[in-house]
């Protein structure tokens, strides 16, 4: 974790009136506001583990899972 910035501001993605430790993902955004900006990502059950991308990937990752291009992954999963 070593390449990460430690003054990030971490945003939970937690269902809305979720209670407990999760675990969530968190999304940080780093400086820039350019394409190649970085975007990490964590789960808060192993906070130190951090995948580091870029706004460009992020910004695709996001629009194909409102897309619905993800969703066959979890075909059969009880979200419940």
């Amino acid at each position: 974790m070593s390449d990460v910035p430690q003054d990030l501001t971490w945003i939970r993605a937690a269902p809305p009136g979720a209670t407990g430790p999760g675990p969530w993902f968190e999304v940080a955004f780093g400086e820039g506001d350019d394409a190649e900006a970085p975007v990490h990502i964590r789960v808060t059950d192993a906070p130190d583990t951090v995948v580091t991308t870029n706004r460009r990937k992020w910004d695709a990752f996001v629009l194909g899972v409102r897309a619905g291009e993800f969703d066959h992954f979890v075909e059969g999963v009880d979200l419940t």
